[in-house]
């Protein structure tokens, strides 16, 4: 074992409570963090490291960034919920901000990414219906093998992934899926009529930053207008300047009729999320047809506008083009034989792993913790890299450095 493989009793203790006080549903790295600031976060023994999971996107403009927690903190101290049930002098100015920001006509604020993808598919669904005219409870949603847009029953009925959703059925009716990056099956699935709507992500990231072939968004775009069906950009993960572009749907120019966010619209200070359409989509929920106690309170709409001013003030889109350039090419002068690919956009980055040793990649990130950069595997073989977008030059290179010597432990 690495010496540093051992973990102190102070780190211990904090595990131990979470084993045996919490549910197992979560198998995290053995580190216990309790401070961030920027691209860094330090451990409970005050071990610095530089965080390359971001909280999965959800911190691209660093970890407690002044401007977020300003108006964090300056909007707890005088109202942070009021519910639906009344007016706030927030709401309005932040779903101004945010609708002209994106240029839609309406937004309607969740709370968790997972509730964001629920809030579309019940919006497609009644569109479907009121608008398409779609026989009652007929409306289809095509989703994509390897999707991944949280574990509510909505979401794992729509999965391929096995670990979602075995022994959890039975599952919600009216989804269809096809492959991914596959514009003929699409088409075929949207001869249908009566699909509603087509939800996938632009870029897949649980599934190990899958990066579609060029024109597949443009194809996506004209197949969903060419046959009446709303294209749904699942950009919780790729959104807000992660992939060196406000959206991913950006980098060809394209415009979904729903889109959703989520994760780094707080900055990763609490849990926001949006979809965002236009009216004829948007309006035709009513009142009293979907909801949520905390969806727009005025703490979140105060986060929310700070959270997007950062990251045009700050030019995250451009740094993180820059600085996912830079990663890619430095990973790829290591000519490392355990890294079969690397592939990404912007800062969301992965490499698979060719190891005979299944577990590999989860040695390779503990070597990796050892040595002070945190990543995580996912499915198996893949490592993402995805750091704050505030990361700098010099910072890129020492994890370039610390990759390569974490390596060796694969020797």
């Amino acid at each position: 074992m690495h010496s540093s493989d051992v973990l102190t009793s102070q780190s211990q203790y904090f595990l131990d409570l979470e084993n045996k006080y919490g549910a197992h549903n979560y198998h995290p790295l053995p580190v216990v963090l309790k401070k961030g600031k920027g691209i860094y976060v330090w451990d409970v023994d005050d071990k610095k490291y530089m965080d390359f999971l971001s909280g999965y996107s959800a911190v691209n403009q660093g970890h407690c960034h002044p401007k977020i927690i300003e108006a964090l903190v300056s909007q707890a101290s005088v109202l942070t919920l009021t519910s639906r049930a009344f007016h706030n002098n927030l709401l309005g100015e932040y779903e101004k901000y945010i609708t002209n920001y994106f240029d839609y006509d309406k937004v309607l604020p969740m709370n968790t990414g997972v509730e964001g993808g629920e809030t579309a598919i019940k919006l497609a669904r009644r569109w479907g219906y009121t608008v398409k005219g779609i026989e009652s409870n007929q409306a289809k949603i095509v989703f994509v093998d390897g999707n991944f847009w949280g574990r509510t029953m909505a979401a794992i009925s729509s999965s391929t992934d096995s670990s979602s959703y075995k022994d959890f059925g039975p599952f919600m009716p009216g989804f269809e899926i096809i492959p991914y990056n596959d514009l003929a099956a699409l088409e075929v699935a949207l001869q249908d009529k009566n699909v509603a709507g087509f939800m996938f992500e632009p870029i897949q990231g649980e599934a190990g930053v899958v990066v579609p072939d060029e024109g597949y968004l443009s194809g996506v775009r004209h197949l969903c207008t060419k046959y009446n069906v709303l294209m749904i950009a699942d950009e919780i993960q790729t959104g807000l300047a992660r992939t060196g572009k406000m959206l991913a749907c950006d980098h060809e120019n394209v415009k979904p009729d729903i889109l959703i966010l989520g994760k780094a619209l707080s900055g990763g200070t609490m849990p926001i999320s949006a979809i965002l359409a236009n009216d004829d989509v948007m309006l035709t929920i009513k009142p009293g047809e979907h909801g949520s106690t905390y969806g727009g309170n005025p703490l979140a709409c105060n986060v929310a506008i700070a959270a997007l001013e950062v990251l045009k003030e700050e030019n995250l889109c451009e740094q993180a083009e820059k600085m996912g350039q830079l990663f890619r090419d430095e990973l790829a002068k290591l000519e490392s034989p355990f890294i079969s690919c690397i592939r990404g956009r912007g800062l969301l980055n992965a490499i698979v792993i060719k190891h005979e040793d299944a577990d590999a990649a989860w040695k390779l990130c503990v070597e990796l913790k050892n040595n002070g950069l945190l990543a995580k595997p996912t499915h198996g073989d893949k490592i993402r890299f995805a750091p704050p977008l505030i990361i700098t030059e010099s910072e890129i290179m020492q994890a370039i450095e610390i990759i390569k010597n974490s390596l060796n432990c694969l020797n």
